[in-house]
């Protein structure tokens, strides 16, 4: 049938004419946010609408990296881009390059010039920052008195440590005399000796949060001897405070999370020091302990009395070995004597007598041998078992053998 076509092919004959349209390549269009969602993949889909209509919007992650704020709804903004069909679901929408605030836009060049000069004037530069105390026992707050700012504060202060003291200076955080009610609260808790002063106030478009961009409060907090945490707004918002102010916090409460220390983490790391510092110190003791008894063992054994106990004691083993000594000599020269005694004994001419021999000698006391020891008509002395008899000699007679 003639004249029949696809889907498709309409969808990309209307996207063709859509690209062949010079306004619609190149379009601002004016609306409030609405429907505004973050994807994971960086895309930013939204829906810009007036009091009569809406047109579907996204804004690719190339172009979205750009953005100086986040998108909210209620938003009034100004979307600039080019109208394109999407194919597949036949549907047109702005595909966004640049997003700007409706109103906004002045506001946001004054916060870059002052920013510009502030910076040049060095009131940002890092040596100029002091650091935050560890422990802050009495802590300033300017904010409004009523709101979540506060409230996060106070509460997650208590949760922390519920032994600091807050001070509230109650200010006014939007308008036209927010600025010198600010500086105000800086100048007076500025004078109170305090640890640490948190300035800020919860989430809202730049004209809320317009009285921390003014000089007149960078140059206070500058001028500050304590301390400041700036915590204006929400996490993507920035201000002339946070770059002037000694630390930045995302949020009021991430601002308590910051000057307040958690006095359970204090606690487990002062039980942790006390047990190290325990067990060194028992470590140290069982040492000196140790050391004491080597001394004093050391000691007992130069001490002159028990060197004279030593040396008596020794003196007395050398004795009894003396004595075990002489007697083992006296036994065995006893031993000795009588086996020369017996040996004597056997070799003398009284116990050869006995066993009844006898024993000449001549005139001269010598031993009568042989024949040729005496002289005839000499006289003889016999001795025998019982008595001496004496002889004459009166024949010699040779024997042959």
């Amino acid at each position: 049938m003639a004249g029949v076509y696809s889907v498709t092919q309409i969808n990309v004959y209307i996207k063709n004419m859509f690209k062949q349209d010079f306004v619609l390549n190149k379009v601002s269009i004016k609306g409030e946010i609405s429907n505004c969602k973050y994807h994971t993949s960086g895309h930013i889909y939204f829906t810009l609408k007036d009091e009569l209509g809406t047109i579907s919007a996204v804004m690719f992650a190339g172009q979205a990296k750009n953005l100086t704020f986040q998108l909210k709804e209620g938003q009034k903004a100004i979307v600039n881009g080019r109208i394109d069909v999407y194919e597949r679901d036949g549907k047109y929408q702005l595909y966004a390059n640049e997003i700007t605030l409706d109103g906004a836009g002045d506001l946001y060049k004054r916060f870059e010039e002052l920013k510009k000069n502030l910076e040049e004037m060095g009131m940002f530069a890092k040596e100029y920052k002091r650091a935050i105390p560890t422990f802050s026992s009495r802590i300033g707050i300017i904010t409004a008195s009523t709101g979540a700012a506060i409230q996060d504060i106070i509460n997650i202060s208590k949760r922390r440590n519920p032994y600091v003291q807050l001070i509230l200076f109650p200010a006014i955080v939007q308008g036209d005399n927010a600025k010198d009610s600010i500086v105000n609260g800086i100048e007076i808790l500025d004078n109170m000796n305090l640890d640490v002063i948190i300035v800020g106030r919860g989430g809202g478009s730049i004209e809320d949060l317009w009285a921390f961009n003014e000089e007149i409060v960078a140059k206070a907090i500058f001028n500050c001897k304590t301390p400041v945490i700036s915590a204006v707004g929400h996490e993507t918002d920035f201000t002339i405070a946070d770059f002037v102010s000694d630390l930045r916090a995302p949020t009021p409460s991430a601002a308590a999370e910051l000057a307040v220390a958690d006095i359970h983490l204090i606690e487990e790391k002062i039980y942790s020091y006390q047990y190290a510092l325990n067990q060194r110190f028992n470590r140290i003791i069982y040492n000196k302990r140790n050391l004491l008894e080597k001394y004093n063992l050391k000691l007992n054994y130069l001490n002159p009395i028990n060197q004279i106990n030593d040396k008596r004691q020794r003196i007395m083993d050398l004795e009894d070995k003396l004595k075990y000594a002489i007697k083992n000599k006296l036994k065995y020269k006893k031993h000795e004597f009588a086996i020369l005694c017996e040996r004597l004994n056997g070799l003398s001419p009284l116990s050869k007598l006995s066993q009844g021999y006898a024993y000449a000698e001549n005139s001269m006391g010598n031993s009568v041998n042989t024949i040729n020891s005496v002289e005839l008509n000499e006289h003889l002395k016999i001795h025998v078992s019982d008595g001496l008899i004496e002889a004459k000699v009166i024949k010699k007679t040779s024997i042959d053998r």
